[in-house]
């Protein structure tokens, strides 16, 4: 089991080091990384995205409904709490507080959770990843989002609130990360079958993704020092230990298949994902303090995913 986690975590560790090395000594400039986040952003992930739910079989993906609800449930309440803590006790600004909020309610799935279920369940766990990804990136990444579009920009006095409502709404909704998981869900549903030249096509670029993802969590981390606050303690805590339990909480308190609460907890148990660092490149937001919230909760999921482990796949 040790083993097990130790060779899923370390590759992720490996990258955010050499992400952080090439940045200190100069090899990419750490201070320039539009480019990377937007291969990222716009191309690598949302082909991943959309490969790993137009893939999935019709049935399959009907019956993984209550693990899509259950964690969109879970990331959402994470996500609102987190938020309106940072606004009130950390004073963070909206946008800030949104990116925090994405950062520590989203699992990073792609580059630790799909692995993880890639050991424990074997082929059938690409499917119930690819639902969680699903879930996050068209639950609370499009209101992650939203806020960024509301608090950013020159307000133009002539516009009427729904409107500048509405145009925020359309630019957080058509983001290719937004859009790519939800065409798939619909290409899936739909009962069409995803061609192998089609398949490998996007993948090519896709499986990049996780690992350009982290090379540039280390790139930003490298430009400005590593945080160890309360705030990234209180992060780390909400990440790794509030979301598991309160996603046990959920399966307890509904009638869930035990196969389905299982695979729910491993996902919640899984360290924060990138997602709110690389939108605090892209909007020019406190991307260190994001960054720092990603390696910590890395590093800490060593004990609590060993732990998840042991106590649902004894």
């Amino acid at each position: 089991m040790a083993a097990t986690i130790i060779l899923v975590l370390a590759p992720n560790f490996f990258v955010l080091a050499g992400g952080y090395c090439a940045g200190r000594l100069r090899v990419v400039d750490n201070g320039n990384v539009d480019s990377l986040n937007v291969l990222v952003m716009n191309f690598a992930l949302p082909a991943a995205l959309f490969v790993a739910t137009a893939s999935a079989p019709r049935e399959e993906l009907l019956a993984q409904a209550p693990l899509f609800a259950i964690l969109g449930l879970v990331m959402l309440t994470v996500h609102l709490a987190w938020y309106v803590l940072a606004r009130w006790l950390w004073q963070a600004t909206r946008a800030d507080a949104s990116l925090q909020a994405l950062t520590i309610s989203f699992p990073n799935l792609a580059g630790v959770g799909l692995p993880i279920a890639a050991s424990l369940l074997g082929p059938s766990g690409m499917v119930p990843v690819a639902v969680a990804l699903a879930s996050g990136s068209i639950i609370v990444s499009p209101l992650s989002l939203l806020i960024v579009e509301m608090s950013g920009g020159q307000k133009n006095p002539a516009e009427k609130p729904i409107a500048r409502t509405l145009r925020a709404l359309r630019r957080a909704m058509t983001k290719p990360i937004v859009l790519a998981p939800a065409l798939g869900i619909v290409f899936a549903l739909s009962g069409f079958k995803l061609d192998a030249v089609a398949k490998e096509c996007l993948m090519l670029i896709g499986r990049a993704a996780p690992g350009v993802a982290l090379f540039l969590t280390g790139l930003v981390l490298s430009s400005q020092p590593f945080r160890l606050d309360w705030k990234i303690i209180a992060a780390t805590f909400v990440a790794d230990i509030v979301r598991p339990l309160l996603t046990v909480a959920v399966v307890f308190a509904l009638p869930v298949a035990p196969e389905t609460a299982k695979i729910a907890i491993l996902m919640a148990a899984v360290p924060s994902g990138f997602f709110g660092i690389l939108f605090a490149v892209s909007y020019r937001l406190d991307s260190a303090a994001i960054g720092s919230m990603v390696f910590a909760s890395t590093v800490f999921s060593i004990v609590t995913m060993a732990i998840a482990i042991a106590v649902l796949y004894p």
